[in-house]
């Protein structure tokens, strides 16, 4: 099209060293970082060979720009890590050169696929994380779209480092001082507080400290600061999501009632929802004032006054429509985010500050999940507190309550949702049934405490949207749009071997301590017969 002649133009004017090396071709992909280009380049042997050319945005930190590069030379160039061959640079402007390996596209070839290329794929994919994590280099941006993979050669690469993290111990130096631009949240010490209703809508109000009830209370009790977000009615929220997908995700925009807050074992936690203040300690019920406005007037000249408050000051604005000066002198959490909507880990929907290489373990158990049931994206969601409540209602609410309290978070849900068995579920998202009945227990896993389950509300204060989801599920799993497959060519879709559910159950694990690393999950039986 014009537009992208024009980009390609002004590609050559930012960075006038390509012109005598690369003709530019056509633009493949752009995303929020970068754009890249495939290209040919006539080499010395007289050949042409095909590259791609990344062009990073020119207010890219160098720092962030550079520690790219050096996953690339370091980690990449082999298993099915994306190696890099030239880089140019003119002022502000940054090209990579990487080799191109033509690829599908993942939505595409998704129904299309046997059981042994998923197999493959999985496989492979475990290859790259193992070398990316022995590097200390966490991805970050797990995903289909950053995993290429060329069906007909068999041929992998893993892409796109824009957003990597290193460990503590990563080997990859100019990690350890970048810092992800993509952070958010409230001081660690605090209790980031976050009430969902029923709407596609996010509306932040301001952060808060938990009301005491009176003097006496308040020095028996660590003073907490509460970031609320409510989330109002609306339609038609904006996602990050495949718009020309064929396929529907397995969940829609419905939200749930779940709360989410740094865990104390002995604080007085309050859920406030809609027009209503619930103590969930006590459980009485207060008349709470409705916000009317967001407005952050003043709010400069606030935080300036307030800059000098002492830590243990409580305030008198919760639930009220205004922000003390107390509560806008609370400093904010450090908490990495960064990531694609639908494949973030359960410790990241939370804001855990510590996370590690098991974010992207999680992430490949989504891909793994869209590969056996058929569906992609598989999870969809406007907000990290919906996209919470959508893997409880896969994994379970109790489950999910346990496994957060070990990273130091508390989540309240208003009803128990049971884990479901990740067989029943893939088979019947999928429209194929097994050549053996199974039973439909729970999916395997370690037991829950009854301390885990949600703390009951005397009477619900909003909708029971989250029961509205797991109908919606059922939907899915029951209604016409299950994909319908011959008997005569299942792809061997129809002798999944237990060990594929286990894999995955594994790869969801909502507890990262336990969660399988990525070479623990090659020496799987499920892959007993590929080689390393």
């Amino acid at each position: 099209t014009a537009g992208i002649k024009k980009d390609i133009e002004k590609l050559y004017e930012a960075v006038p060293q390509l012109v005598n090396v690369f003709k530019i071709k056509e633009k493949i992909g752009e995303g929020t970082f970068s754009s890249v280009y495939l290209a040919t380049a006539r080499l010395q042997t007289g050949h042409e060979e095909k590259m791609a050319l990344k062009h990073l945005i020119p207010t890219s930190h160098p720092l962030r720009i550079a520690a790219e590069l050096q996953c690339l030379t370091v980690a990449g160039g082999q298993d099915n890590v994306m190696g890099v061959k030239y880089c140019f640079r003119k002022n502000d402007h940054v090209v990579i050169v990487m080799p191109y390996l033509e690829h599908e596209s993942f939505l595409d070839i998704l129904n299309s696929l046997s059981f042994e290329e998923v197999r493959e794929y999985m496989f492979n994919l475990f290859k790259a994380l193992r070398r990316i994590h022995h590097f200390g280099i966490v991805h970050r941006d797990v995903k289909p779209s950053n995993f290429l993979y060329n069906r007909q050669l068999k041929e992998y690469a893993l892409v796109d480092f824009g957003l990597a993290q290193g460990t503590p111990d990563t080997k990859i130096e100019l990690l350890k001082t970048a810092h992800s631009e993509d952070q958010q949240g409230s001081c660690s010490q605090n209790n980031p507080a976050i009430t969902l209703g029923n709407g596609g809508s996010v509306s932040v109000t301001a952060p808060k400290q938990i009301a005491q009830q009176s003097a006496s209370k308040a020095a028996d009790k660590r003073s907490s600061s509460l970031s609320k977000i409510q989330i109002k009615q609306g339609r038609g929220g904006k996602e990050d999501s495949v718009h020309h997908s064929v396929q529907r995700s397995v969940f829609g925009e419905r939200n749930f009632n779940v709360y989410s807050s740094t865990y104390q074992e002995n604080s007085s936690t309050k859920l406030t929802k809609q027009s209503k203040m619930i103590d969930v300690s006590s459980r009485k019920l207060v008349t709470k004032k409705k916000i009317t406005s967001t407005k952050t007037v003043s709010n400069g000249a606030a935080r300036k006054a307030a800059s000098g408050c002492p830590s243990n000051l409580t305030c008198d604005c919760y639930a009220t429509d205004r922000v003390c000066s107390v509560c806008l002198s609370r400093c904010q959490q450090v908490a990495p985010r960064a990531g694609t909507p639908g494949f973030r880990a359960p410790e990241v929907l939370t804001k855990c500050p510590t996370q590690t290489t098991a974010i992207d373990m999680w992430s490949a158990g989504i891909i793994f999940l869209s590969l056996l049931s058929g569906r992609y994206p598989f999870y969809k969601a406007s907000d990290d507190l919906t996209a919470l409540a959508q893997i409880m209602t896969v994994r379970g609410s109790r489950e999910t309550i346990q496994a957060a309290k070990t990273f130091g978070k508390s989540v309240l849900c208003t009803q128990v949702v049971p884990a479901q068995n990740l067989r029943t579920l893939c088979e019947k998202l999928r429209g194929t049934n097994s050549s053996c009945k199974r039973s439909q227990g729970e999916v395997p896993g370690k037991s829950v405490n009854d301390s885990a389950l949600p703390v009951p509300v005397d009477k619900p204060c909003a909708p029971k949207t989250l029961g509205k989801q797991i109908q919606h599920l059922k939907s899915f799993q029951e209604g016409d749009d299950a994909l319908e497959m011959k008997a005569t060519d299942m792809k061997g879709w129809d002798q999944v071997p237990d060990e594929a559910y286990d894999l995955l159950d594994k790869l969801l694990d909502l507890n990262p301590a336990t969660r399988i690393t990525a070479k623990e999950a090659l020496l799987h039986p499920f892959f007993k017969d590929m080689r390393l």
